[in-house]
């Protein structure tokens, strides 16, 4: 079973974010990251985009496949997870901490509460 922290939002991509945090982290869940293998390549969002909840904002590539990864709230991207350009691999390794994708200003945090809670996305992977 998949490591599924309770702390934490979620979108039925397979995004997290952690909308106690501002600005909010946010990166692919334990599930994905089995799902897609070894990560070997991320293409991080602009920093000062302004992104809509929903809305395609970066790419991971696996060996397996490219995923696209999905904004879970509307707001302005305003940071990136640097390591990652030198290191994908820490998606794999360690998807809740330290390989968070990007962090993200919400424009409206209200809109996490229309994400899934840890249970809800427990469910929708079983």
């Amino acid at each position: 079973m998949s490591n599924i922290p309770d702390n934490l939002r979620y979108r039925e991509s397979h995004e997290w974010i952690d909308p106690m945090q501002n600005p909010s982290p946010v990166g692919i869940t334990d599930h994905a990251q089995a799902e897609l293998t070894d990560v070997v390549f991320v293409d991080p969002p602009k920093v000062g985009a302004q992104v809509s909840a929903g809305q395609q904002v970066c790419v991971i590539e696996s060996v397996k496949a490219a995923s696209d990864i999905y904004a879970p709230v509307s707001g302005e991207i305003v940071e990136v997870n640097e390591t990652l350009s030198n290191d994908p691999g820490l998606l794999n390794r360690d998807p809740y901490l330290g390989g968070w994708i990007f962090k993200i200003k919400a424009s409206n945090p209200a809109e996490a509460d229309a994400l899934m809670n840890s249970e809800a996305y427990r469910k929708h992977i079983s």
